[in-house]
């Protein structure tokens, strides 16, 4: 179901979490769930994974994940101050040490002057660790590709997070 490259990825998740006892969350808007598919398509991965949040609305940010509604109106959904609110929120309402979040423009719509189809902001926050921020200008590369891209760079971010945990 998907690439062999994020399951390799993925896999590197799983295999550093268990390897520290750490447990996973995410907060996805534009992957729409995809990010936690493909950690749980791998065999095994609940002793990692915690859960995952799809907070596809504003509302549900703020209902699941506690995002304040005036960062909405401050700083738009599509943000770093959003991404970095979601993830914290999914690691203040979870049982993880690990939590991934992100929030884009997948397209083909959404977009405007100042954030255009590809734009997506990531973070990854750890308890007793800084927030690790991404910006992502992906391009018009199609919504499959934004948010396999997505997936890819919170992947990624998810590593960093769990090595950095001593």
């Amino acid at each position: 179901m998907f690439p062999t490259h994020l399951i390799a990825k993925a896999t590197r998740v799983l295999n550093r979490g268990r390897s520290k006892a750490v447990r996973v969350v995410t907060a996805e808007s534009c992957t729409g769930g995809l990010l936690i598919g493909c950690l749980t398509e791998i065999a095994g991965s609940s002793d990692v994974v915690d859960r995952g949040f799809v907070s596809y609305t504003n509302e549900a940010k703020q209902q699941q994940l506690g995002v304040p509604e005036d960062l909405f109106y401050r700083a738009g959904a599509v943000s770093e101050e959003v991404a970095r609110a979601m993830a914290e929120g999914a690691l203040g309402r979870s049982d993880a040490d690990v939590a991934v979040s992100c929030t884009g423009i997948a397209g083909p719509g959404g977009a405007t002057e100042t954030k255009p189809v590809g734009l997506v902001h990531l973070a990854a926050a750890r308890h007793g660790g800084r927030v690790a921020v991404l910006k992502r200008e992906y391009g018009n590369i199609g919504r499959d590709g934004v948010r396999l891209a997505a997936v890819e760079d919170a992947l990624d971010l998810m590593i960093k997070q769990i090595d950095a945990i001593t």
